[in-house]
């Protein structure tokens, strides 16, 4: 039997199935504001599981997933206390986001430790991993939405535009300009970042990328080593794994 993983972020909430040997071919999205008891309902009627994984940063949609799934069968939400089979060298770890604990889960069956995983989401996170293996902390950045949304509902004259690969850094529209800062400049940011970060680390790690802007970011960062948009989601199938016994 499948376990059903849910990964509840800022802006979508991902569903996927998985099991002892992998992650199955079935997914399904919905925007996170749209989560609801008739929308869960939708997406989940046709699908047969045993247990539910949830990483959530979104509260009050948790509380929306625990409440409908619980009628259903067990519900696991990842915390620090889950069993994500690498330890944690960090002062507060309940405050690590569920989010960051279940890549950190991912990343070192799917690559190894140490490592780097860099979240491109509503917010850029890079978590790292020790070579203990260990969560040992991480960086928070703005997201790329900063320029694509924000900076159109603070100015009067800049408008919303769509993330793609500037034709040169010299923009030749206000589109364009926007385009450069934001791909250049965040490329900038992450290899800045990733420089930090190795020379504070013992040992070279593998940096691995993920999220929705993903792909567009890493095209120009030789320093990452792989884009690996199913890490939290494997992540999510791994804790799965050991809390319902199939994974010491």
């Amino acid at each position: 039997m499948a376990w059903l993983l849910i990964d509840n972020s800022n802006t979508r909430t991902k569903f996927a199935l998985g099991d002892a040997v992998g992650l199955r071919d079935w997914r399904a999205v919905l925007p996170t504001a749209e989560v609801s008891p008739e929308a869960l309902a939708a997406v989940t009627s046709d699908v047969n599981f045993s247990a539910v994984v949830v990483c959530s940063v979104v509260p009050n949609k948790a509380a929306v997933l625990k409440e409908f799934f619980e009628s259903r069968g067990p519900v696991h939400f990842i915390g620090h206390e889950s069993p994500l089979g690498l330890g944690i060298d960090y002062p507060k770890p309940a405050q690590i986001g569920a989010d960051r604990l279940a890549n950190a889960a991912g990343v070192l069956t799917r690559h190894g430790a140490p490592a780097v995983i860099i979240d491109f989401g509503t917010a850029v996170t890079f978590d790292v991993i020790s070579d203990r293996p260990a969560y040992c902390g991480g960086v928070i950045a703005p997201g790329l939405g900063a320029m694509s949304a924000y900076l159109p509902g603070k100015t009067a004259l800049l408008p919303v535009i769509e993330l793609e690969e500037p034709p040169s850094a010299i923009g030749k529209s206000t589109e364009h300009a926007m385009q450069a800062g934001a791909v250049f400049g965040y490329r900038g940011l992450v290899k800045e970042i990733i420089a930090r970060i190795c020379e504070e680390l013992t040992g070279t790690p593998k940096i691995i990328a993920t999220g929705g802007d993903a792909a567009l970011i890493a095209r120009g960062v030789s320093e990452i080593d792989a884009v690996d948009p199913d890490i939290t989601l494997d992540g999510l199938r791994q804790v799965a794994a050991r809390v319902f016994q199939t994974l010491p």
